[in-house]
């Protein structure tokens, strides 16, 4: 199965061959200042992944970068340590057939949103959620 994806303006454009990890929210202080918000992403193997056009990226951290397009601004990747390259779920063309599964960093999470109980939430990182590949 393939999936495709992009950016907002069109100058990025991204295809995932494969099974993809499914959706975790993340709501660490550093997703919310570099999206306004919390974030929404799944992963693929980087091999699995062909992207056309410039990414730009940011070195967020000593161990993460975050990729987005240098003309429209959108937030497209998250690239830390292991095999996968986190993308995030927006940038999918629809159908994406992903589903979210849970969310992570719960502790920083913003004060002015809840996260609905019956769903899955853990207060820091959790490598169960983050490393799975199964859709």
């Amino acid at each position: 199965m393939a999936r495709t994806g992009g950016c907002l303006c069109g100058q990025v454009r991204f295809t995932v061959t494969g099974r993809m990890r499914p959706v975790v929210a993340c709501h660490c202080e550093q997703c919310q200042r570099h999206s306004g918000n919390y974030v929404a992403a799944t992963s693929a193997p980087r091999h699995a992944i062909a992207i056309t056009g410039e990414v730009r990226w940011f070195q967020s951290s000593d161990v993460a970068r975050r990729g987005f397009c240098p003309t429209c601004g959108a937030n497209l990747f998250w690239d830390g340590p292991g095999t996968n390259l986190s993308i995030m779920a927006g940038a999918i063309d629809k159908p994406t057939g992903l589903a979210l599964v849970g969310h992570i960093f719960c502790r920083q999470k913003g004060d002015w949103y809840t996260i609905p109980e019956e769903e899955r939430q853990v207060p820091e990182g959790d490598p169960t959620l983050t490393t799975k590949v199964d859709t």
